[in-house]
Formats: structure tokens, C-alpha cells, sequence
């Protein structure tokens, strides 16, 4: 690498400063060569280098180098590990480093608000706290190496349909628990080098021109260092943008917008320091990119497909194996059906699509791991071949499955339902699939399912399957890492990131998504997944954090203290009670009985890991961050810790809890302003005159008291003259009250 610039915005002309702000073309910024400041390539993640040559978008139509495909977030997201994310992450930031990109476009991480948003392959969870754990651990991964990630997209970026244009209409509340809550947690762990801004509005403002989103929240209260880089055309007002703190506009306008920035400071409408401070940051950036050692090459192609497919198998979510059909015995007869077991979907299509290293087929792997005779029958056709005879394909599919011991049917989503750009109309499985499982099921009751999928579906057949796996979009190696789990080699231990519901009709966002007239209205609040359906007592297909495993694993008494630092430290032992060898995720969730606030019925706060031998016992820490035990406070403007005894339910999904305790946690004080408009109750909890005021009113009715405030408590203190105190009386108390 070369020697790092050291200039500084104060040594370049107003022009080179605002050509220094936008690309120079769809991937890169912009070189001053007297100055020695070189141009920086940015190119597309979030699981895999997309780095175009020659013709070049960001659709991913154009062709890409070859790279690793590791799992998407879909996928990645549902091991519930941090630190094999940042092992991706560093895999990531190697093979970056090795073709000179200094910053990777991701990881993605905005919340699954709808099951329908076309592109939820690429983010992790419908749940911040998730979001926020796997998306540190792959920016602190990738940084490792000296290469930049982009965190994305900020923010509430939840739908693909009107995406440039629409207003994701939020209130502030749901705004800061739910859809920002991930990105503060990525900033304040990992320090991405950059956050990209995205294309939609937040109740009216462009992302890329809101100075609240990007210098209030995200470098005064979140410490945020970077810079802030538009997402691909998302700048509507690049003056704006700049004010706001916007740093970085891509792709390059072939300087019209550069020009619209130097006009803008001559016509004295734009600061110059504000494009300095703008600047400073661009140049850190580079700095930063420059100081990176040069890579060792070449890469490693076996070593991180491997990777991959460690990887994988930990995706894959055992959603039920009744009668212990798995893992399948390798002597047994397989029929494998499904032409995604010989022609994988192991990616979404868009900006994230991966030119992979190599392909594994789930047909070749179980070949591979099988010692008894595999017939394949593709069952149905997709692509280019959907229009073959659905009825002969049938037909060749049940004669295999009626020979066969054990049929393992691929089903999933075609390429065409899932992509960037656009949203999904429904969440059912194609017609001819369905089909095909019941004809399948007509003639053996041995049938495993196993899914490729991005987003959920509904399984309206997974009471009359005995075994189904969500195998998700897993990326080059799934065939293999699916294999590895149906064969036992792995033992599953992936928790579904995000609810599978028995009916698109029962989803938080169903009436409202994807809204009308460039507006998307949020009117389910913080009800977003899980926390919609408990507050409803909905019944669901399979509960956010379900997983099953190969063996079983029994929880003792958990106990929970308070530490030093507010935060509360949860201890729980857990024995694997089976026969072999895994991994046990145990989630704590948490509520608080009397709250003030409206709260859903639990809310995840943490999980973590262990491993386990048969018979073995580990004692499992997990730490709840006080900070995350806040709510948003409307009347403040604040986070605040409510004062109360937490009650901490620790389990294996949302719904299947094991253990549980409690821990009594000190709140933040909350000084509400005073004044005539204040309510009976208001002024009762006032530090200064609340003892004064409830003396009064035991005073002046007695035993009646308690009575009376129970209909007078929202009034209005300055509505009723004279009542409870002469209204001299009454101001007076009110201004000491402001006073302090």
C-alpha cells in the first residue's frame, strides 16, 4: 500500500472538496492526484465480494469476479453465533482485501417488519436484538482485516415496493425499540466505517437529508466515527444531504451535483465548513484504507468453501422429526425429489448476487454420505423449464418414493417470487409443489421436507410430515451442509431469527404493508413479530428461536444479579440428556409485570451458546445490557429503566421456557415538566411538590381521597378553579414546582 495521505480539507480547492463528496463512477470515488489522495473501490456484500468488471450496476445484472457465497443473513442470522459471523466476517474482509476493495457494502440489517419484503434474505431477524448481535460480529470480522464494512440500510428500510420514494410513517417510540435499536448496538460495539443511508423517507424526510437520523442520533448520541455513504441513487437534494450530514453520494453524477455544491457555497446557502467537516471524514476514510497491509494471496478457494459449509449446516433449522426419522440411516433407501436438490437457489437475486467459487448440489452430498441406493426424480420444474408435463413429473417422483425407504422432498420458493426491487405477493408454495407432497404422502408416510426458501412460507402440510428442515438459502456449500445435517454429521442447532405463521392474515403488518400513496403507516407499533403474536395469544406453525436437535437438553434453577455496571448477569445450568454430542441456544426474555408503558408479553434480551457431550452439564452466562432493558420515554425524549423486579424467562424459543427468575433493577428518575396542564397524578409524583400536593388532598377528603383521585387523575390540575386549592394557591405550588 502506499504511504497514507495526510492532507486535510483545508488543502484543497472549494471544487476538489466537493468532487472529493461523490463517486467517480458507479464503484469508486474520486483520486486528487497533486494531493496523493487515491480513489477508494466500494463493492457489494453482505455474504459474499461482488466485484464487477467491465460493465458494471447495481442490480447484479452485470457479471462479478468469482468469490465465496456464504450463507445469506437469512440463513447466517438463524446460528444464533456471533462469533462464527465474525469468522464469516473475516473471510470476507480477506478476499476483499485481496482484490484491493476498501469498504464492502453490508451487512444489511433492517428489521423483518412483513414476511412479504422481497428482500428479507438479506437481513437477519425480526427481532434488534439479534439484528444487532450477528450484524457486530460480522463488521468486526471483516475490519479485521483492514477493509470497511457498510452497515445497512438506514434506516426503517423495510420494503422493497416504492422503495426510492415511500415514507416509513414511525412513531418514535417503535422507531427507537424496534428499527434503529439493532443499528445503535452495531455502532456502539463495532464501529462500522461507514452506514449506508437508505432510499425511503421516515415520516416525510429523505434518509440521505435528515440531520435528526444522521447527526443527532447516529454521531451525537451513538458516537458514530465514519461516514455516511448513500445507497446506489438514493440522494434526492445533495446540498441537503451535505447539511444533514450525508458524506459520501453514489454513484458519481458526472459532477452535476458537485456542481450544485460549489454554487451553493458561493450563493452563501451552504456553509464551506460543513463540506470540510464532510471532507476530514472522506479523508480519514482513505487514510484508514490506506493503511491496510498489503494481502496475502492467493485465496484460499477449499479453506473458505469449507467455511461455507460449516456454516451452512449451522443454518439449518430442524422444525419437527417426528418418530426420529432423522438423521437417515446411510444404509437406507433415499428417494430425493425436488429439482432443487439437483439445481440449488442458494442466493437472493439483486445486488447481492455472488459469482461463486463452486457449487454444491444437496443430490451429489447425500450421494456422497449414502450407502444405499439414491434415485432422484426432479418432481417439478423451474426456470426455463417450468412448462414441462407437472403430471408425468409427478408420476415418476411417487413410483421413486414408493421404492424407497425414507423420500426426501426439496421444496422452496422459485428465484423469480424473491429478489431486490420488489415485494412478495403471498407466502404460499408453489401450487405443483404442494401437489407433489400429497401425492408423495399418498403412497409412504416416511417423507422429510426440506426447504430453500428466503423468506417464510406457510406449511399448511406440517402436521402430516414427520420431518421438516428449513434449509433457507445457504449459500455455494448448502448442498453439502444440508447433507451433513440429514445424515447426522452435523447436529442441528439453528434457531428460527423470525416467526413462521400459520397465515399471511396473522401477520403484524397485514392491511398496512406496503401501504398506499408513498406512505407505509406502522401501525402495529412494537408489536413486530414475536411480540405481536404473544400479545395476541395468535397461534403460529413454529415460534421465533424454535429449533429442534438431534439430542435433548433439560434446564436448571437460573439465578440473576445486578452487577456493577446496571447490567443483569443471568446464570443457568443445562445438560445435554440425550445421546450425542450438541449445541443448546438458551434465549432470556424479559417483562415486567405493572409496567407503566405498554410492553409486549417478553422480549428477547440475550442468548448464548454452549456445547455439550451426552450427560454433560454447562453453566450458561448471559448478560442483559441495562441499557437494553430501556424503553423509549415520549415525555422526555429518552431512554429510561423503568424501576421493578424483571422477570426473566430463559428457554429454547419464545414459547418453550424452562426456566425462570427474577431480579428487582433501580430506574432512571423521570422529571416530568410542571404546569396547570399537568394532571392530578402528574403533580402527585412531582420530587419537588408531589408530598405537598398528596397532604392536600388527604386534607381536604380524607378516606374519600384515593376515591376522587381515581376520577380526577388525568384532570387537568388549572381546569377546575378553586379545586382542590385556591388558584393563587394552585400557581404558586406549580411555579415552585418549576423552579426546582
Amino acid at each position: 500500500m502506499t504511504e497514507p495521505t495526510g492532507a486535510r480539507a483545508h488543502d484543497l480547492t472549494l471544487e476538489e472538496k466537493a468532487a472529493l463528496t461523490s463517486g467517480a463512477d458507479f464503484w469508486t470515488t474520486k483520486s486528487i492526484d497533486r494531493l496523493g489522495i487515491p480513489s477508494l473501490m466500494l463493492t457489494d456484500g453482505p455474504h459474499g465480494l461482488r466485484k464487477q468488471g467491465g460493465d458494471t450496476d447495481h442490480l447484479g445484472l452485470a457479471g462479478s469476479i468469482p468469490a465465496t457465497c456464504f450463507p445469506p443473513a437469512v440463513g447466517l442470522s438463524a446460528t444464533f453465533d456471533p462469533a462464527l459471523a465474525e469468522r464469516v466476517g473475516v473471510a470476507l474482509g480477506v478476499e476483499s482485501a485481496i482484490e484491493d476493495v476498501a469498504v464492502i457494502l453490508g451487512p444489511g440489517i433492517n428489521i423483518k417488519r412483513s414476511p412479504l419484503c422481497g428482500r428479507n434474505f438479506e437481513y437477519m431477524s425480526e427481532d434488534p436484538i439479534v439484528s444487532g448481535a450477528m450484524g457486530a460480529g460480522l463488521v468486526r470480522g471483516i475490519q479485521s482485516q483492514g477493509v470497511g464494512s457498510s452497515l445497512k440500510h438506514f434506516a426503517a428500510n423495510n420494503q422493497e415496493t416504492d422503495r426510492l420514494r415511500v415514507s416509513s410513517d414511525v412513531d418514535p417510540r417503535t422507531l427507537r425499540e424496534i428499527y434503529l435499536r439493532g443499528f445503535q448496538r452495531v455502532v456502539e460495539d463495532a464501529q462500522p466505517w461507514t452506514i449506508m443511508c437508505s432510499y425511503n423517507r421516515i415520516n416525510g424526510v429523505y434518509a440521505s437529508e435528515d440531520p435528526w437520523l444522521l447527526t443527532t442520533v447516529l454521531r451525537d448520541e451513538w458516537g458514530f466515527e465514519g461516514i455516511v455513504v448513500s445507497d446506489w441513487g438514493a440522494v434526492n437534494s445533495r446540498v441537503a444531504g451535505v447539511i444533514a450530514g450525508m458524506d459520501l453520494e453514489m454513484p458519481g453524477s458526472s459532477g452535476r451535483t458537485d456542481a450544485e455544491i460549489v454554487a451553493a457555497v458561493q450563493d452563501g446557502s451552504l456553509e464551506e465548513a460543513a463540506v470540510d467537516t464532510v471532507v476530514d471524514r472522506l479523508l480519514d476514510l482513505t487514510r484508514k484504507a490506506q493503511s491496510r497491509p498489503a494481502a496475502s494471496g492467493p485465496l484460499d478457494v477449499d479453506g473458505h468453501h469449507a467455511l461455507a459449509r460449516e456454516v451452512a449446516g449451522r443454518s439449518i433449522v430442524l422444525l419437527r422429526n417426528e418418530g426420529g426419522i432423522l438423521p437417515l440411516q446411510p444404509s437406507a433407501a433415499l428417494a430425493v425429489i425436488g429439482e432443487f436438490a439437483r439445481t440449488p437457489r442458494f442466493q437472493g437475486a439483486g445486488s447481492s448476487q455472488i459469482n461463486p467459487t463452486r457449487i454444491d448440489t444437496a443430490l451429489d452430498e447425500i450421494r456422497a454420505l449414502s450407502d444405499g441406493e439414491v434415485t432422484f426424480a426432479a418432481g417439478f420444474a423451474i426456470g426455463e423449464d417450468a412448462d414441462a408435463d407437472s403430471a408425468a413429473l409427478r408420476a415418476e417422483a411417487v413410483a421413486a418414493a414408493s421404492a424407497a425407504d425414507v423420500a426426501v422432498v426439496f421444496l422452496g420458493v422459485p428465484a423469480h417470487e424473491e429478489s431486490e426491487g420488489f415485494d412478495r405477493e403471498h407466502i404460499d408454495l408453489p401450487a405443483d409443489q404442494l401437489a407433489l407432497l400429497d401425492a408423495v404422502l399418498g403412497v409412504t408416510s416416511n417423507v422429510v421436507v426440506v426447504l430453500s426458501n428466503g423468506g417464510v412460507v406457510a406449511l399448511p402440510f406440517a402436521d402430516r410430515v414427520p420431518a421438516i428442515v428449513e434449509a433457507w438459502l445457504l449459500g455455494q456449500a448448502g448442498g453439502g451442509g444440508t447433507a451433513d445435517v440429514l445424515f447426522g454429521v452435523v447436529n442441528p442447532s439453528g434457531r428460527l431469527a423470525e416467526t413462521i405463521p400459520l397465515r399471511l392474515e396473522d401477520t403484524p403488518a397485514f392491511g398496512s404493508f406496503p401501504g398506499e400513496h408513498g406512505h407505509s403507516y406502522y401501525g402495529e407499533g412494537l408489536l413486530v413479530g414475536y411480540r405481536w403474536y404473544d400479545a395476541r395469544q395468535l397461534p403460529v406453525a413454529f415460534p421465533f428461536g424454535h429449533g429442534l436437535s438431534y439430542t435433548t437438553f433439560s434446564y436448571g434453577d437460573a439465578t440473576a444479579s445486578v452487577d456493577s455496571s446496571g447490567d443483569v448477569l443471568v446464570t443457568v445450568p443445562v445438560t445435554n440428556t440425550g445421546e450425542v454430542a450438541g449445541r443448546e441456544v438458551v434465549q432470556a426474555y424479559t417483562s415486567l409485570p405493572g409496567s407503566s408503558v405498554q410492553r409486549p408479553p417478553r422480549e428477547l434480551k440475550a442468548f448464548a451458546s454452549v456445547a455439550l457431550e451426552p450427560g454433560e452439564t454447562g453453566e450458561v452466562e448471559l448478560r442483559l445490557r441495562r441499557a437494553e432493558l430501556a424503553y423509549w420515554d415520549v415525555r422526555v425524549d429518552r431512554w429510561i429503566v423503568e424501576a421493578g423486579e424483571y422477570v426473566i424467562d430463559l428457554g429454547s424459543s419464545s414459547r418453550d421456557l424452562r426456566a425462570h427468575t427474577a431480579v428487582a433493577v433501580a430506574g432512571d428518575e423521570v422529571v416530568l415538566p410542571v404546569s396547570l396542564g399537568s394532571s392530578f397524578d402528574e403533580l402527585l409524583v412531582d420530587p419537588v411538590v408531589g408530598a405537598e400536593f398528596a397532604g392536600i388532598i388527604a386534607e381536604k377528603f380524607g378516606s374519600e381521597g384515593d376515591e376522587m383521585l381515581k376520577m380526577l387523575g388525568n384532570f387537568p390540575v388549572g381546569r377546575l378553579d378553586g379545586f382542590p386549592l385556591p388558584r393563587a394557591e394552585l400557581i404558586a405550588l406549580v411555579e415552585r414546582a418549576q423552579r426546582g
